[in-house]
């Protein structure tokens, strides 16, 4: 229990800084932005009270606005998952199993965790981008730039499960 009380605020200053400082920096041929930061609200408690999910999201996604000059956009599209999450969960369980109150990689079977992830980025990439150039004139170019984009976030996310949150 105390545990928890120190491994979030450690994981959310941990995410800030490798997106600030490295991830933002990284952009390959103006397509792919790997986006590690979300990786706070996936691994948020299943069964957080949804105002918790919801307010945590916002402070990630208004921290990084700040730290990245980007008016709100990844406040709005971490809300955004953050708000979809509970639905994407109940939705890719088991029926028969009871979800993992931890939703990490090392609790979970590698398939339902790569269809978490995959679910939840996308939809944050498809927001944010979207939001980020405001009209859909140039609907397929964002549209390839969202699943680049996606592919490379997912890729980190679960390197990152094995590297890093591993037990």
């Amino acid at each position: 229990m105390v545990n928890s009380y120190f491994k979030y605020p450690i994981m959310f200053v941990a995410l800030v800084l490798i997106q600030v400082m490295i991830l933002n920096q990284i952009e390959f041929s103006g397509y792919a932005n790997p986006y590690l930061y979300i990786l706070f609200i996936l691994l948020l408690p299943s069964n957080a009270p949804r105002y918790v999910v919801l307010l945590s999201a916002f402070l990630i996604g208004i921290t990084i606005d700040i730290f990245s000059g980007s008016m709100g956009i990844h406040a709005s599209a971490t809300v955004f998952i953050g708000y979809f999450r509970p639905f994407v969960i109940r939705v890719i369980s088991v029926r028969d199993e009871e979800p993992a109150e931890y939703p990490g990689l090392s609790q979970n079977k590698f398939s339902w965790f790569l269809t978490y992830t995959s679910i939840i980025v996308f939809l944050h990439h498809l927001m944010l981008f979207y939001l980020e150039i405001f009209t859909f004139r140039d609907f397929t170019d964002t549209f390839i730039r969202v699943v680049v984009s996606s592919f490379f976030s997912i890729f980190i996310i679960v390197l990152s499960q094995y590297i890093i949150f591993r037990k």
